[in-house]
């Protein structure tokens, strides 16, 4: 199940240890993952980001980063006040994190949600390292590898200064990829 997204207030909503974060470089094989985290069963939250870029009225990354950093972390947490009634564990590609990032990214300050960030979800982050050989630029993805590695250094060091431990993801097959990931959250 993968939801476009969840609508509705949900600043004081806490996702809690059974959301896990697929965070990491763009181009980097999350959405491929969490679609097939779905394929088993999981449920699933698309990324903010792809939904925001696919609306001609919404702000875009290249345009207008911190009114689009504002909208994703808009989204996000309408996503988390939405996605209560999902059973877990739910996997969010990117999210609150990923958006509140690219906040502190386009204005060089921290958002005032930030504060609240650890403890949210469960750990570790998973994050899906450059993989040139499968990165793609696309209408949604103008930035070349060079941003998108950039973005996931940032995002390397975003995670374990709001508590979180981060695990790599590791170049494999998707199948793979997904035992890896359901071996670490499984007790």
């Amino acid at each position: 199940m993968e939801p476009g997204g969840p609508r509705g207030a949900g600043a004081g909503v806490r996702a809690g240890p059974r959301v896990w974060v697929l965070s990491g470089c763009s181009g980097g094989g999350k959405s491929t993952l969490l679609r097939a985290l779905a394929d088993k069963g999981f449920a699933g939250i698309a990324e903010p980001g792809r939904r925001l870029v696919a609306d001609p009225d919404e702000p875009a990354p290249w345009s207008d980063p911190e009114g689009f950093s504002r909208r994703a972390i808009d989204m996000a947490l309408a996503d988390l006040q939405g996605m209560q009634a999902l059973p877990g564990p739910v996997f969010l590609d990117r999210g609150l994190g990923d958006a509140l990032a690219a906040y502190e990214r386009a204005t060089g300050r921290e958002h005032p949600a930030a504060a609240g960030l650890a403890g949210r979800f469960a750990a570790p982050v998973f994050m899906a390292p450059p993989w040139p050989e499968i990165y793609t630029q696309d209408a949604q993805r103008r930035h070349g590898l060079d941003a998108a590695v950039a973005e996931y250094e940032f995002l390397s060091a975003f995670y374990p200064r709001h508590g979180y431990r981060v695990v790599l993801l590791p170049r494999v097959s998707v199948p793979d990829r997904v035992a890896f990931v359901l071996a670490r959250i499984t007790p």
